[in-house]
């Protein structure tokens, strides 16, 4: 999520702005309105931005007629897609051309499996739940799966389970298609679930892997609510409660926790302290349309120093 922020920031950099963007480039509200003040425009298609402007595509991918449509409108387009998205993109294409029938487990609606569909529609079926797995009908004999990647663990293998045992020759992803981010977290409020007796996620409403957070912690037996920031809390949610655990969805920025803890500081909490959990240091390079355009605009000598890390 914070490549395809980064993104957009480096092409207002490059190209000025205004700097068109297909849809949220993350469902988060605030990333939206601060990008929104520094240039980027937000527009739900790529035929409303002016031909031959710039136009990034969000983190969640999109299908190739939006490619298409973009080719066609000489834009300067900008590739912000996930590379996790990307990977499940890829899946579809080869076991479609391979002949599969492929189940897609994810949301009917959600930009990224609008996205994956588009990749095969003719070959791809939408299921969204155990109950949707079970009463499937496929005549092809080869069948395989993929998943949106922002989905609950668990859910999503308790849909595993039941197409397997459905299809027992059904072809999996080598590796599993949940987003690391997505996974790491889910685990994390697992842990705290046996540790806390609230639990406040900050994220958008329209934040797939945001809301289950929420999920899994009721899961879990401890009550959640979902805020966008600090001012979401009602403070009656704490009567009776001495101790809160405080998560993030993948495109909340980290100021908003800062902004919650305080919030609690306001209010004569003193002890807050970090949970540790998994360490996330995978790292992704920014679309290649951003790299070319900043070696373009380098000044003369520079790059004769030592290389520096990739950007996530």
């Amino acid at each position: 999520m914070e490549r395809a922020v980064e993104t957009v920031e480096k092409a207002l950099v490059l190209y000025g702005a205004p700097v068109y963007v297909r849809k949220q480039i993350v469902h988060n509200a605030h990333v939206v309105r601060d990008l929104e003040e520094r240039g980027a425009v937000f527009v739900a298609d790529e035929r409303e931005v002016p031909e031959g402007a710039p136009l990034v595509l969000s983190a969640h991918g999109v299908a190739p007629s939006v490619h298409q449509r973009a080719a066609e409108r000489r834009l300067q387009t900008i590739d912000a897609t996930c590379p996790l998205v990307t990977k499940v993109h890829v899946q579809a294409r080869r076991y479609a051309s391979d002949g599969y029938r492929i189940v897609l487990i994810g949301h009917a609606g959600h930009e990224e499996v609008v996205g994956t569909m588009g990749e095969a529609p003719e070959a791809i079926t939408l299921v969204e739940s155990a109950e949707d797995a079970r009463a499937l009908e496929l005549s092809c004999d080869r069948v395989a799966y993929i998943t949106q990647t922002t989905l609950s663990v668990d859910e999503t293998a308790e849909i595993i389970d039941v197409l397997r045992a459905r299809f027992p020759s059904i072809r999996a992803p080598q590796r599993e298609d949940i987003c690391y981010a997505t996974s790491n977290r889910q685990w994390a409020v697992k842990e705290l679930a046996d540790r806390v007796e609230l639990v406040l996620v900050i994220g958008s409403p329209n934040s797939s892997n945001s809301n289950r957070l929420v999920d899994v912690a009721r899961a879990s037996g401890v009550p959640a609510y979902l805020i966008d920031d600090e001012n979401g809390i009602d403070a009656g949610w704490l009567d009776g409660v001495e101790t809160v655990g405080v998560t993030s969805g993948a495109s909340a920025p980290e100021r908003l926790v800062d902004r919650v803890c305080e919030w609690f500081r306001m209010r004569g909490v003193t002890e807050i302290a970090p949970h540790a959990s998994v360490r996330e240091d995978v790292v992704f390079r920014l679309p290649v349309e951003v790299r070319r355009g900043e070696t373009r605009a380098a000044p003369a000598g520079a790059g004769n120093g030592a290389p520096g890390p990739d950007r996530s």
